[in-house]
């Protein structure tokens, strides 16, 4: 009886920590979704025209993912 609830509590614990939830940002059209233990955002985010004439871009708004584990981001590839 007691590992069943111990292996019940296991599980309800790493739901928690790994099921993300849909947060979308006013900025333009990113979604980050964010659990615990991770984060991982899809960014869609604009740019005013004269940034974006400077850096050379063609298109004034940013696009990309950013991925965070336990608070560090360990991937970026925002454009």
């Amino acid at each position: 009886m007691k590992k069943k609830v111990i292996i019940a509590i296991v599980i309800v614990a790493l739901v928690m920590l790994l099921f993300p939830i849909r947060i979308q940002l006013k900025d333009g059209g990113s979604v980050r979704y964010k659990a615990i233990l991770y984060s991982v955002t899809k960014v869609h985010r604009l740019i005013l025209e004269d940034e974006a004439k400077t850096s050379g871009k063609i298109k004034p708004y940013e696009d990309g993912y950013e991925i965070e584990i336990l608070g560090l981001k360990i991937y970026s590839n925002v454009e």
